[in-house]
């Protein structure tokens, strides 16, 4: 019997699958269990289209992901700080503030877990941090450190 799987079935197969699967296995164990559901006409066609549409939200959210990278490549951040003279600043500056500016002066909302500073940021100066954006797209963002 040919079913389509809805989860991951260890020793079948990965979700979204179409695979032959004994009419016994299929009918006691995947059926019931709500692993898979059996392959008709109907649920080919529904399972094609929903691929479809995951491809192209894929692609939408690549180019979105691009657009961005090209931003942030191009834009010198401006983070102010509080600092306690000669160039130290009280504490460091976190990649919450370095989204929180982002969205401030350039209206991109990132979450604070895809920023990632290589070193500690605990004197004014210039650096530069990597915004991690999806689908392996990486883009350097320079942020210059201004004391308050």
């Amino acid at each position: 019997m040919k079913v389509i799987l809805l989860q991951d079935v260890k020793g079948q197969g990965k979700k979204g699958q179409l695979i032959e699967a004994s009419d016994g296995y299929a009918r006691n164990f995947l059926l019931p269990r709500k692993l898979a559901v059996e392959a008709t006409a109907d649920a080919v066609n529904t399972k094609k289209m929903n691929d479809k549409a995951t491809q192209e939200r894929i692609a939408r959210e690549k180019a979105e992901a691009l657009e961005t990278s090209k931003k942030l490549r191009e834009m010198t951040l401006v983070v102010k700080a509080k600092g306690g003279g000669a160039g130290r600043l009280f504490g460091s500056v976190t990649s919450q503030e370095i989204v929180d500016a982002l969205e401030k002066s350039a209206k991109i909302k990132l979450d604070k877990r895809k920023i990632v500073i290589a070193d500690t940021i605990k004197s004014v100066g210039t650096y530069t941090v990597t915004c991690k954006l999806g689908y392996e797209i990486n883009a350097p963002l320079t942020v210059k450190i201004e004391e308050i």
